[in-house]
Order: C-alpha cells, then structure tokens, then sequence
C-alpha cells in the first residue's frame, strides 16, 4: 500500500482521534502518562483533534485537547454505582496485592461509594463506562494506551465500528521480569493485541516481545520509539541544598531513577555500587523512586555495608527531580527488561550522561550513551568508574548526548503515529 504524506492529508482533513489513558501529569506515577502527555501534544500540533479519556475526574492542564471524564457522559445514579477508585487509585503501574491495600484506604476515607473489589474489575469497568462516550462523540480512530485501557479501546470500537490502535509500552512479562506472569492482565493484553486492527510497539524489543509471546500478528505492528521535548527541561530548577552540598565535599554523585521493582534491576544497581565504592570511596549513589522492592534494597545496601553511601530519596516530582539530574554526574538505568527508557532521554536532555543497559529499547536509538548487560556488574562498575575518574568522556557524554535527544523528538513520534492512523483509514 502506499503511504500518504500525513502533512497532505492534514491539510484536506482534521481528523479526531478518541484516546484513552489511565494516568496523565502531574497525576503520574511513571512514563506512562509522561508518554501520553508527550505524544498528545505533539499530535495536537500537527493538526489533529484529540479527545483524551482519563478513568476519574482530575484537574490537568492539556490545553491542547479535550480532555474528558465516563462521569461527564452518565447519570448521578450510573456515577454512584460505577464510581472509578479515587486518585490513590490512579496508578499505571500499581499491583493486584497494592490495589487491595490501596483499597482499604480509600473506602475508610470515602465511606459507601461502590468500588470494584479488584483493579482488574476497575479496568473492566473502565471499558463499559467507555461505552457511553463513544455513543456521544464522534471521531475517525481510537487510540488505547497500554493494557488497563485496551478493555475501553475495545468497547469503543465495537460501538461505533471505527478502527483501534493499542499502544504497547509494557508487557506483563516487562514488569515482572520474567516468566511468573499474571494471568489475568496477560489475558486483557492478549484480547487487546488481537482485537485491535493495529499495534503501536514502543521499540523492536516491544515488537518481539509481543510477536513471541502473544502471537501478534507482525503485519499489524507499527515500532514507534518515544522522544522527548527539550521544552519541558528548560527551567532552571535552582540548586538542590543537599546535592550541592555532597558536591562540595568532593563526593561524585550517581543516580537511579525509577520505579524501585525487579523489572528496573535496582539489585545490579547496589551491587555495582559496591565494587566502585571498593576503588573509590568518595561516591554517593542516589536510588530515587519507590516501588515494591525499596525495603529490600534498603537492607541490601545495609547488608553490603555500604548503607552510608547510599540515599534513597523516595518518588521525586517538580523541581526536585530536575534537580536529582543536574547534580548527577551520571545517570545509570540497569533494566532487566525495558520495553524503552524514556529516563534515559530525559536525563541526556538534562545534559546528565548515562549508562543504559542493553536489554532496552532507547539503546535501538541512542548512541552516545555507555551501554552494558543488566546482570554483568563488573562491566557496570568498571564503565562507572571510567566517567567519574575522566574529564574528557563525561563532557562528551553530555554534549553528544544532548545533541542526540533533542532529535529524538515526539514530533517525529507522532508523525509516525499520523502516517499509521492514516494507512488504517485507508483499509
């Protein structure tokens, strides 16, 4: 088939995309909503129509689409009795065993308001609340980010008949780091892959991944890497008091940044902070995040006798984590599995070099960063201590590195994404 210019077809049409999400800035708790926010806006520059679903009501700032709620659609009486959990409830990344916690919480705070007893009920009815938008509105294609909302991609598409793109930024064998999955999300990725007329992968290793472990259909994929925005960097957060001061007292610092679980390998992160501080003493490893591993690390890092030396900041917003970046010196992401890394972008933007590891997929892009396998430690020490004891690598690192990710732009991401909506519109 052949492919028509996105910015020609712009040009006789304006064509309105209904895109669901689960979580958009600043009521993030990961990428995720990063990457929505990211892509919207690019693709509301290029002159498409965007109708944004979030599964709550919250305040955003996305002046650049609609961005609309199940409850604007529905009756007071449908709204008590299919309510969505309130904003404790609104991460992309939360597990069964969190959500029951998470729970608890929430019904002692709100008292008689109808929940789902689990997350994947309030996936679920995410979807059928789906239904009532996709009756109102009208629109050319729909759009589902990630699995808690390809059940509402798939009820949009079977009411209104218009074509569904899922976007595969995880995969439930990503986030636990290996073959113990749950079945139950894999069963809701499953019936998006095969429901959806086309598939947006985040990387080659997305693609692969899905293709082997779902039986995808490869003539439906579409590998679309992320970007980032050099505009979204550009304040001056002013200084950190307690980086700066580490600074000052000659120490280099190191950082993690992400969600403390298996699938980001914070483990081969403390491990190879041990073998540098072996040879030098004078560094400072920040793990900034949480997640469900923290305790563990905190003992590890204890357990190694480098406690000392390792601060764990907890999760990071705003200021302070552009802050963590430019007091960095060095960035590290030891991914086991990483379907991208937008991090790692984000910290290359930030001028902070970095070390990736290879079982990532922003190492299919980015080239002036240092890379290493996630479980080779020694390898991951020794490239440590290479920036930290050079004057000359680091600068390049970060000039170079900033350099590349500003090419590595959501602009060319939703270009892409354009050309995709309009392959699909043409079948």
């Amino acid at each position: 088939m052949k492919w028509i210019n996105p910015d020609k077809f712009f040009d006789m049409n304006r064509p309105k995309l209904l895109m669901f999400g689960w979580e958009f800035p600043p009521h993030n708790s990961g990428g995720l909503g990063v990457a929505c926010f990211g892509l919207s806006r690019a693709l509301s520059r290029l002159n498409t129509e965007i109708i944004f679903v979030l599964p709550q009501k919250i305040p955003t700032t996305a002046d650049f689409m609609r961005v609309v709620f199940p409850e604007d659609y529905l009756s007071e009486e449908i709204i008590r009795q299919s309510r969505l959990t309130g904003d404790l409830m609104l991460h992309a990344y939360v597990t069964s065993q969190e959500y029951q916690t998470q729970l608890e919480k929430v019904s002692l705070l709100k008292g008689a308001v109808t929940y789902a007893s689990d997350l994947y009920g309030e996936v679920r009815r995410y979807g059928v609340l789906a239904r009532a938008i996709a009756k109102k509105e009208t629109f050319d294609v729909i759009h589902a980010h990630d699995w808690l909302s390809f059940p509402a991609g798939i009820e949009a598409k079977r009411v209104s008949g218009k074509p569904l793109i899922v976007h595969v930024h995880a995969t439930e064998f990503d986030r636990c780091g290996g073959p113990d999955i749950n079945r139950q999300v894999f069963e809701i990725e499953k019936e998006g892959l095969e429901k959806a007329d086309g598939i947006v992968a985040i990387s080659e290793f997305v693609k692969n991944n899905i293709i082997r472990n779902y039986g995808a259909d490869p003539k439906k994929i579409r590998v679309i890497h992320n970007g980032v925005d050099e505009e979204d960097y550009a304040t001056d957060p002013g200084a950190h008091e307690g980086f700066e001061a580490l600074k000052a007292a000659g120490k280099k610092i190191v950082l993690f940044l992400g969600r403390i679980t298996i699938q980001k390998g914070p483990d081969y992160f403390i491990e190879a902070a041990k073998i540098v501080l072996n040879y030098n003493p004078d560094v400072i490893f920040l793990v900034a995040g949480s997640g469900d591993m923290e305790r563990q690390m905190i003992r590890k890092a204890a357990e190694l006798g480098i406690g000392d030396k390792v601060i764990f900041t907890g999760f990071l917003r705003g200021k302070e984590w552009l802050q963590v970046f430019r007091s960095a010196d060095l960035f590290v992401m030891p991914s086991v599995s990483e379907p991208f890394g937008l991090v790692a972008l984000e910290s290359m933007v930030n001028g902070t070099p970095v070390l990736i590891s290879k079982q990532s997929g922003v190492s299919e892009v980015a080239r002036n960063v240092l890379k290493t396998d996630f479980w080779d430690t020694e390898e991951m020490a020794n490239k440590i201590l290479a920036v930290l004891g050079s004057e000359g690598l680091p600068a390049v690192l970060k000039k170079e590195g900033f350099s590349e990710a500003r090419e590595i732009s959501w602009k060319e991401a939703a270009k892409k994404c354009i050309e995709f909506y309009n392959q699909l519109a043409q079948t």
